[in-house]
């Protein structure tokens, strides 16, 4: 996994960033998937917590980050189906939405949409748009707003 993780960003970092998520008290064992062929894994992705802060309380949310498919497998459907195996997954434990900071073409052919639109923000990078700050709904208009607080997992991965 570590070894896919890697190929698919081209950088240890998101692969240190899994290993970290996997330590923490945010990590979720039921929603990190992967996916094989012939018994090899070609993908991986995780949905982990994180903080919303509205400016006087911190809520726990679900964040799927990262989603990685080996470079020699893309374009093939895996990475959209791990996607949607794991959405799912979310659902089913009782998760009312979903952040992350990616691709808007990507991942809004996956049903994520800007999240500013819900009052909902990631801090994202410079070079970043600001419709890379997303968010899936799953069960309806999100009753809560604020701020995307990474946990300490990302440090090294935003800080860089």
């Amino acid at each position: 996994m570590r070894q896919v993780v890697a190929a698919a960003f081209g950088s240890e970092r998101e692969a240190d960033l899994v290993e970290a998520i996997r330590a923490s008290p945010e990590y979720i064992p039921g929603l990190a998937l992967v996916a094989e062929m012939d018994g090899v894994v070609v993908g991986h992705v995780m949905v982990s917590f994180t903080s919303l802060d509205d400016g006087s309380v911190r809520r726990t949310i679900h964040h799927l980050s990262p989603l990685a498919v080996a470079p020699d497998h893309q374009r093939a459907g895996i990475g959209s189906a791990l996607v949607e195996a794991v959405v799912q997954r979310t659902r089913e434990r009782g998760g009312d939405f979903i952040v992350l900071e990616g691709d808007p073409r990507y991942y809004g052919r996956l049903g994520f949409e800007p999240s500013a639109a819900y009052n909902i923000f990631i801090d994202l990078p410079a070079w970043a748009p600001p419709e890379a700050s997303q968010i899936r709904l799953l069960a309806g208009k999100p009753t809560v707003s604020g701020r995307v607080v990474y946990p300490p997992a990302f440090n090294d991965v935003i800080e860089s």
